[in-house]
């Protein structure tokens, strides 16, 4: 039997070799739900053969809105299997957003997860002129709700099941129909510098992605995985519908948004994948969580912390681990690695992945060095998720891996790292221009990424070919470089830095609101919102500490000599970071123009009139007076961290 070369071909396999593993589980009232791939099958049947029912032909689009449920991941594939494309949009995207994706897209049918989702499309309805259908999964609050080209997940799959009774080969047929070289799934990409782009991917491209990366890992059936990341984003296609396809693994929906960490600990998977953002966040509620333990406890975590941390410098630097050392680790698997592990729900986990931005070496070695298994991924959207890998025994702070099989890399004049693969994207949809200005004219694309390879021909990856510079004494500036060491801090959130071109770095930060929250509670300081806490002259004085701290391990034309902080959160509803928590650049720059001046002239303080949006659209200005912090280097030679 031939490879199958579609992903419901893939579908189908595993509902005849693994009819009785589970595919997919969905929390539910506090209860795991389960499909077998025999189930899922059913499903997508039944729904498929629903949607032909109301119309949806060969090359339709069907998006997707929600958290990750079940039905959500059928519904991808039901499309499919009618020859149609999958367009998944993120859940919280705003209504300007949700418009721009579903008219670009030309989207004839929706399905939303509920009552919240379908109050966003129907405002929109009048404006979508493809729009035909809006279908609903689940119906809590839905009874009043009615009228043409509504329905439920439901009512579509029943009637799906009567026309399946009496043409049992019809979906069969129609899968038989479909090419590697059909278009499978529309996904946009974060925007980082405009509207986001339709990225073009087709089945050949994601199972070519995904039979790579199940060549470097040993990635089983039995495995199980969280797909709890939104479903817009290209991680958690690649994951959770592609290599979950390709190998036959099992995913598993968390209830909420809000119950993902009691889900993960409850679940214990053996794959996991998490962006940067997330681990430090997590790292940052460790050590928020050690301040708050008594005396004894603290010094006994940051005692094994350090311990662990110059054994993964040895383990990096390929030098043996000392016995005495060795011992001592073993003591403190007991007391501090293992029960940490097992807060987190990672006891069981094999392989930890992490992507879609850098990822400070600091937060890195920190995890890797309580015996988890995280690696870096390299990849984007274009490449269909995932380019490069590091490999087992090779993980490294410096480096994202090796390219994976089948694809070649190429460092071209400038820095700009190009790729040519299977998995390389179609084009992007309706825009041709930009198509062409992103692959070469000899087939490479062009990932708009810096780097080098080393001398194990691993990848190291710089910075955003545009966004790396030269301050004005012409030494280099890459600015997520700094960021991420700002960001091991637990008390920084986000943080933007300038010094292309200038005399100096200096910083926009945002505080990360729970772990400045809990310092103050412990410190007796009042405060009621995120800008009065911002505003506490004890809190400017704190992170001026943190970012000493940071500049420690900053070559000294790189240390951050000025910062603000900021009095509200960096927020996607206001173009300042996306949906993936990427930062735009671009629109800070321009938008905090004032701040930026403020910050090279010496003056101690700025006046901000900042535009806030709501997630209706409504807008509201914020205005307020904010302080700048001088870091000198008397600060900087300081030795005892800030959190200590």
């Amino acid at each position: 039997m031939s490879a199958p070369t579609t992903l419901p071909l893939l579908l189908r396999r595993n509902r005849e070799r693994l009819a009785k593993r589970p595919a997919l589980r969905e929390k539910d009232l506090g209860i795991w739900q389960s499909w077998t791939w025999s189930d899922y099958y059913e499903a997508v049947e039944a729904f498929a053969l629903g949607l032909a029912g109301c119309g949806f032909r060969r090359g339709d689009r069907l998006a997707i809105i929600g958290d990750n449920r079940r039905h959500l991941y059928a519904a991808q594939l039901a499309a499919q299997c009618l020859g149609g494309v999958a367009v998944p949009v993120y859940q919280d995207g705003i209504a300007a957003e949700l418009h721009y994706v579903l008219s670009h897209a030309e989207v004839s049918v929706v399905l939303a997860e509920d009552q919240e989702q379908v109050d966003k499309i129907l405002p929109l309805k009048s404006r979508l002129p493809e729009l035909r259908l809006l279908i609903y999964d689940d119906p809590r609050g839905m009874r009043r709700y009615g009228g043409a080209g509504l329905k439920s997940f439901a009512e579509v799959s029943e009637e799906g099941r009567g026309f399946a009774a009496s043409h049992k080969d019809t979906l069969a047929a129609e899968i038989d129909k479909g090419r590697a070289q059909d278009l499978a799934l529309l996904s946009y990409t974060s925007g980082t510098t405009g509207h986001p782009k339709g990225v073009m991917l087709s089945h050949e491209n994601l199972i070519a992605v995904a039979e790579a990366f199940a060549l470097c890992e040993d990635i089983r059936a039995s495995d199980e995985f969280l797909s709890y990341l939104p479903m817009a984003w290209i991680g958690d296609s690649f994951f959770s519908l592609a290599l979950s396809l390709y190998v036959g693994f099992a995913c598993n929906c968390p209830e909420r948004p809000e119950s993902v960490e009691r889900d993960l600990r409850e679940l214990g998977p053996t794959v996991a994948f998490a962006p940067p953002r997330i681990w430090e966040s997590l790292l940052a509620r460790l050590r928020a969580r050690a301040g708050d333990a008594s005396p004894l406890k603290r010094r006994v975590f940051e005692l094994f912390c350090g311990l662990a941390e110059k054994a993964e410098l040895r383990r990096e630097a390929g030098r043996k681990t000392p016995l005495a050392q060795r011992l001592a680790l073993l003591l403190g698997e007991f007391l501090v690695y293992g029960p940490v592990r097992d807060q987190l729900g990672l006891k069981r986990a094999r392989w930890v992945y992490t992507g879609g931005a850098p990822l400070g070496p600091d937060t890195f070695r920190f995890f890797r060095s309580f015996g988890i298994n995280l690696k870096e991924l390299w990849g984007a959207t274009e490449l269909s998720g995932v380019a490069s890998l590091q490999p087992d025994g090779e993980a490294s702070a410096q480096t994202v891996g090796r390219v994976l099989p089948g694809s070649e890399l190429r460092i071209a004049e400038g820095g700009e790292i190009e790729i040519r693969s299977p998995s390389v994207f179609l084009g992007y949809f309706k825009d041709e221009k930009a198509t062409a200005e992103a692959m070469t004219g000899d087939g490479w694309f062009r990932s708009g990424d810096a780097g080098h390879l080393d001398e194990r021909a691993h990848l190291v990856i710089v910075d955003r070919a545009k966004d790396v510079g030269r301050l004005a004494d012409g030494s280099p500036f890459a600015p997520q470089f700094i960021e991420n060491k700002l960001k091991f801090s637990p008390f920084i959130g986000e943080a933007v830095t300038f010094g292309d071109s200038l005399p100096f770095v200096a910083a926009i930060l945002a505080i990360d609101q729970r772990a400045v929250g809990a310092w103050a509670e412990r410190r007796g300081l009042p405060f009621t919102s995120f800008g009065d806490l911002s505003a506490k002259p004890e809190v400017r004085r704190l992170i001026a500490e943190e970012i000493a701290q940071a500049n420690r391990s900053l070559p000294q034309p790189a240390r951050v000599r000025r910062f603000l902080l900021l009095n509200k959160e960096f927020d996607a509803d206001d173009n300042e970071i996306t949906r993936t928590r990427k930062i735009r650049r671009r629109f800070i720059a321009e938008k905090y123009a004032a701040v930026r001046a403020a910050l090279y002239e010496g003056t101690p303080e700025v006046e901000l009139s900042t535009e806030i949006t709501y997630e209706d659209g409504r807008k509201a200005t914020l205005k307020s007076r904010l302080l700048i912090e001088e870091i000198g280097e008397e600060r900087t030679a300081a030795e005892e961290p800030a959190y200590a």
